[in-house]
C-alpha cells in the first residue's frame, strides 16, 4: 500500500510543464486551477456585496449599479489571477508573446465573440442601454435583466427570456423606451365609417383616453386624421403613459374602453366590402327565382327576413345630446366655427358626479368651467348660507371666474345621481385661446356686455363705463392677456 502511494506521490509531484521559466507539476497545477476558480468566486461575491451594501443605498439609478457591479468583477478578477500567476512563479512578460501569437489565431476563428466582447463593454461604459430599461429591437421588445460582457438577457411581455448578443444592439436600431425617462407616446389606430360625426368621434377617443387611468393627462391626447379612404377614414388616438411596460396592456385597455363608446355614440366601424362583376345579369330572376323555391321546399326563411335578422338596431343618440349644439347655444361660443369648436371639445372632456358632491368650492381658485350634459346642480352661498340658483342640461357655470381669474363666488353641487358635465381646465383653454386668437377676441366681446357682473364683482366701476363705451372690453382684453398669455388685438379707446 505504500508503494502505491509513494507512486502516486511520484506522478503528482514530478514536473510536466515548464510556463515562463517556472516547471509545474500535477499537484501545483491542480492548486493554480483552484486558486483562480477560488478568486474567480470571491471577485462575484465582493463585487455583489459592494452592490447591495453600499450602491444600492445611493440615488443611483438600477442600470449604473450593474455597470459599476461588472466593471469592480472583472477588476478583481484581473488583479487577483495576475497576483496568484506571480506569486506561482510564472513570468507573465514571457507569457505576452505566446498569448499574442494565439490571440491572433483564435481571433480569425472567433471572431463574434471578441465582437460581442467589445460591444458588451461599450455598453457598459456609454450607458444608453441599461438595466431595467424597456426596449424594442426588431420585433422583439422586453425588459432589460442583465448586461454581461458577452450577451445581454431581455425580459420580454410573455415573461421569457431572450439572450441577446450584444453585436446584435450595437449594430441594430434599438429603441430604448426608457431613454432619459419613462414617459413615451402610443398610437391606437382608428377606423371608422365615412358619414361618421367628427366631433363626436373626437369627443368618444378623448373620453376613452381620459378614462384610462394609466394615460397620463398631461401631455393632454390627441386625435389626428390620418387619410380618407374609399370606404373608410383613418384617425390615430395619440396617449402619453410614463410605464412602457405595460404598453400592450394600456393599449388593449384603451381599445375596450373605445369600443364602449364608439357602442353608446352609434359610431359604425365599417366592414370590408367586395365588387361583384355579373357577367350575365339577365339570368339573376332566374337564379333566384330558383333560390326561393329550393328554401321554400327546405322550409327555410325567406332570405329577406334572414338579412332583417342579422341586421342591428343602432343605438340611441348619446343621453347628453349633440355637445356641438350645447356649445353653439352659449354665449361665447355661438359663432365659432366648426374648426373651433373642433379644438374646443378636443380640449374639454365628459366628468360625472354623485348626487350632493361638491362641484367647486366657493373662495376656491377658478381652475374650470362646466357645461351641463345631463342632471341638474345647486349654486349655493355659504356666506349667506341659502341657494342662489339650479342649473339644468344645457346650461353652464365657472366660466367668468375662469376667464378673469377671480375666486369662486359659490359652491356648486350635483343635486341628481347622473349629473353629467363637459369640463375644460385652464391650461387646456389657454392652449385654446392661443391657437385661436378670434375665439379669444369673441370671448373678449361677449364677456364685456356683461358689465352689471363685473361691476358686481367690484372689477369696474361705474364712472369708468360712463367715460368710455370701450372700456368694458378694454379691460377685458387686457386681462386676458394678461391671465392666459395671449396677444387680442389693439384696445379701442
Amino acid at each position: 500500500m505504500d508503494v502505491w502511494l509513494a507512486k502516486f506521490y511520484d506522478i503528482f509531484t514530478a514536473q510536466i510543464l515548464d510556463i515562463g521559466g517556472t516547471k509545474f507539476s500535477i499537484a501545483s497545477i491542480s492548486l493554480l486551477l483552484g486558486l483562480l476558480i477560488l478568486a474567480f468566486f470571491l471577485s462575484k461575491l465582493i463585487s455583489e456585496t459592494i452592490r447591495r451594501a453600499f450602491l444600492s443605498r445611493f440615488r443611483i439609478n438600477r442600470g449604473l449599479q450593474e455597470a459599476i457591479t461588472v466593471f469592480i468583477k472583472y477588476f478583481l478578477i484581473t488583479l487577483s489571477c495576475t497576483i496568484i500567476l506571480q506569486t506561482a512563479g510564472v513570468n507573465l512578460s514571457s507569457l505576452a508573446v505566446v498569448a499574442g501569437v494565439i490571440g491572433i489565431g483564435i481571433g480569425f476563428g472567433l471572431q463574434n465573440l471578441s465582437s460581442n466582447f467589445i460591444s458588451g463593454v461599450v455598453l457598459l461604459f456609454e450607458q444608453t442601454l441599461k438595466v431595467g430599461d424597456y426596449i424594442e429591437i426588431g420585433e422583439l421588445k422586453g425588459v432589460i435583466e442583465k448586461i454581461s460582457i458577452r450577451s445581454t438577457i431581455l425580459r420580454t411581455d410573455d415573461d421569457l427570456f431572450v439572450i441577446v448578443p450584444n453585436q446584435r444592439l450595437i449594430e441594430h436600431n434599438t429603441v430604448n423606451w426608457s431613454y432619459r425617462g419613462h414617459t413615451c407616446r402610443i398610437h391606437i389606430p382608428i377606423t371608422v365609417a365615412p358619414d361618421t360625426d367628427l366631433l363626436v368621434l373626437t369627443e368618444a377617443l378623448l373620453t376613452a383616453a381620459r378614462h384610462e387611468p394609466y394615460v397620463l393627462q398631461n401631455p393632454s391626447s390627441e386625435v389626428r386624421f390620418q387619410k380618407f379612404n374609399r370606404d373608410a377614414l383613418e384617425f390615430e388616438l395619440l396617449v402619453w403613459i410614463n410605464d412602457p411596460n405595460e404598453n400592450e396592456t394600456i393599449r388593449s385597455s384603451l381599445n375596450f374602453r373605445i369600443a364602449y363608446e364608439f357602442k353608446e355614440r352609434g359610431i359604425k366601424v365599417p366592414l370590408p366590402t367586395r365588387d361583384i362583376i355579373l357577367r350575365n345579369p339577365e339570368s339573376v330572376p332566374y337564379v333566384m327565382n330558383a333560390l326561393q323555391s329550393q328554401s321554400e321546399n327546405l322550409q327555410l326563411p325567406n332570405l329577406a327576413k334572414s338579412s332583417a335578422v342579422n341586421s342591428f338596431s343602432t343605438p340611441s343618440d348619446f343621453s347628453s345630446g349633440n355637445l356641438r349644439d350645447l356649445l353653439r347655444k352659449i354665449s361665447y361660443f355661438e359663432r365659432c366655427t366648426e374648426v373651433e369648436l373642433f379644438a374646443l371639445i378636443a380640449r374639454g372632456y365628459r366628468k360625472h358626479f354623485d348626487i350632493c358632491e361638491v362641484i367647486c368650492q366657493e373662495n376656491e381658485p377658478s381652475e374650470e368651467f362646466y357645461i351641463i350634459l345631463s342632471g341638474a346642480v345647486e349654486v349655493f352661498s355659504e356666506r349667506n348660507n341659502q341657494a342662489i340658483a339650479t342649473l339644468r342640461e344645457g346650461e353652464f357655470f365657472g366660466e367668468i371666474s375662469l376667464l378673469i381669474g377671480t375666486p369662486r363666488t359659490a359652491t356648486v353641487r350635483a343635486l341628481t345621481a347622473d349629473t353629467v358635465l363637459f369640463v375644460v381646465e385652464r391650461q387646456q383653454l389657454q392652449k385654446l385661446l392661443s391657437e385661436h386668437k378670434e375665439l379669444g377676441e369673441q370671448i373678449a366681446v361677449k364677456l364685456s356686455e356683461r358689465q352689471q357682473v363685473l361691476v358686481s364683482l367690484g372689477l369696474l366701476n361705474e364712472e369708468e363705463l360712463q367715460r368710455s363705451q370701450y372700456a368694458a372690453l378694454s379691460w377685458v382684453r387686457d386681462r386676458l392677456n394678461a391671465i392666459f398669455g395671449i396677444s387680442l388685438g389693439k384696445n379701442v379707446a
